[in-house]
């Protein structure tokens, strides 16, 4: 149990450092972001092992759909007022995430033949 906590503990003193940074930063970046950041860097810098947070961790992973539950209450809270974007703001996800998937595969298909030797000009 203890464990747990000292897990939880770490991940919360990591979003209170993202919260700080919000604050301190003119920035429009969310602070969870800033916070990821922080963490991302701890660990790749070897200051934090993936063992220090590993389980807990993986416990809000499992959990994450019912965290979005009171986002969605209050989404229908508001629905009056977010009822006319949704076609449209739909049709711009669904655009945005096709042509991401498209220039992804072409940049990728042009490393690929880059690295394999393919790119050279006859």
């Amino acid at each position: 149990m203890l464990k747990y906590i000292r897990q939880l503990t770490i991940i919360l003193v990591f979003t209170l450092a993202g919260e700080l940074l919000n604050r301190l930063i003119p920035l429009p970046v969310p602070a969870s972001i800033y916070g990821l950041l922080l963490m991302f860097g701890a660990l790749a810098a070897g200051l934090l092992n993936v063992q220090a947070i590993r389980e807990t961790a993986l416990f809000l992973i499992a959990i994450m759909p019912i965290l979005f539950v009171a986002p969605f209450v209050n989404l229908l809270d508001i629905w009056p007022i977010v009822e006319p974007f949704l076609l449209p703001v739909s049709l711009l996800i669904i655009i945005s995430t096709l042509l991401t998937f498209g220039v992804s595969g072409l940049i990728t298909q042009s490393i690929i033949k880059l690295k394999s030797g393919g790119g050279k000009h006859e």
